[in-house]
């Protein structure tokens, strides 16, 4: 078993889909850490813990992002196995294995003369919106030039994702006899109906090419009615959106409130990633992938999800999402394949090894 795979399996026999236990994950990467030389600064933002490590030097600096919290997993999904170079286990794909490779990069990257500087971020709240984590670090200044978020992609560059707009939608009706239902008026059936009209909005029918299709509407949660023989006079309906990075959020919400007779409440809204395919940055790490794998190209894709990214774009900072290859994160047989994980590392260090030349590059070809 080499050093990650070690490193990946004491991640995952840690609980960390609470905030105690993802603040656990985060002392056992900064004792890691620590024993192997590298500076740690920990932080704290209403009880959650994160770290940052810098190394190297000069005016360019790359950040590798990740997130050592998981969504809740039975029990035995917390003791790790491999079978045929897989590694089973909750947090293998999203995102363990990420960061095992990333904290193994910088490892391997200090041994280096590094003309530009790695600074590597670990929190531990991504999966409940990073917040606490991420949103704090970008607003004390931890930005750097280009941002990498070790999400699972299949060594494919998410270079955008979409927004996410998520609503509470309250539907009044008028309550009747549950045998004489043509004397009421169902809030329940209100609020459905008043779902498919929001599909056929002219926002739901908009494209994005090449990157995407449409925007996701998913019906998340309908609650309403209280007992059999009633007809409900009460419904909230919550929906959760995610908009293309294009849309506007606010003719979103307005297209909505002008159809719906109902009141309409906003749960979150979270920016999309607009990092463009054409650049200087992407186009540098799209070439370690060819160089460290056996891909013609790297592929280059919209996430329909999103990210901690989110928070580097509010401060104009490109970002994507680049991670090995995984499957049934947040499922039952959470996986990750070792051998990308290998392959992920290799181009982390090849990409942060010349990091400080691709702006000079990019100068020189235009």
């Amino acid at each position: 078993m080499s050093d990650t795979e070690k490193l990946l399996k004491d991640l995952i026999k840690i609980d960390s889909s609470t905030m105690e236990g993802a603040n656990r994950a985060v002392a056992f990467c900064e004792n890691w850490l620590t024993e192997r030389g590298l500076p740690v600064r920990k932080l704290e933002n209403n009880g959650f813990h994160m770290l940052v490590s810098e190394i190297g030097s000069g005016d360019k600096t790359v950040v590798l992002n990740g997130h050592v919290d998981v969504v809740k997993g039975k029990e035995e999904q917390f003791s790790p196995y491999i079978k045929e170079r897989k590694m089973y286990g909750r947090g293998s794909a999203d995102m363990k294995a990420g960061v095992a490779a990333m904290m193994e990069a910088a490892v391997q990257a200090q041994k280096h003369n590094l003309n530009s500087q790695i600074q590597l971020q670990i929190v531990s709240d991504e999966e409940t919106g990073g917040l606490n984590g991420t949103k704090y670090l970008t607003e004390q200044g931890y930005l750097g030039d280009f941002v990498i978020c070790g999400e699972p992609t299949e060594l494919g560059i998410g270079v955008q994702s979409k927004g996410v707009l998520q609503l509470d939608i309250e539907t009044k009706g008028k309550p009747a006899h549950g045998s004489r239902p043509w004397e009421g008026q169902n809030a329940i059936k209100k609020a459905y109906q008043l779902y498919e009209e929001i599909l056929k909005l002219p926002f739901a029918a908009e494209t994005e090419p090449p990157m995407y299709n449409n925007p996701s509407i998913n019906l998340a949660k309908i609650e309403g009615g209280t007992v059999y023989n009633k007809v409900p006079e009460h419904c909230i309906m919550s929906i959760d959106i995610r908009y293309l990075p294009k849309q506007s959020v606010d003719d979103i919400i307005k297209q909505i409130k002008e159809t719906a007779d109902a009141k309409v409440d906003v749960h979150i809204i979270n920016d999309p990633v607009k990092t463009k395919a054409d650049d200087p940055y992407v186009e540098a790490l799209a070439a370690s992938v060819k160089e460290r794998t056996q891909l013609e190209r790297a592929n280059i894709f919209g996430q329909h999800g999103s990210s901690d990214g989110q928070f580097f774009t509010k401060h104009n900072k490109p970002a994507v999402e680049f991670g090995p290859f995984g499957h049934n994160w947040h499922g039952d047989n959470e996986l990750v394949y070792l051998d990308t994980v290998h392959a992920y590392q290799d181009i982390l260090l090849d990409f942060v090894l010349q990091f400080s030349k691709v702006e000079e590059r990019a100068v020189q070809n235009k």
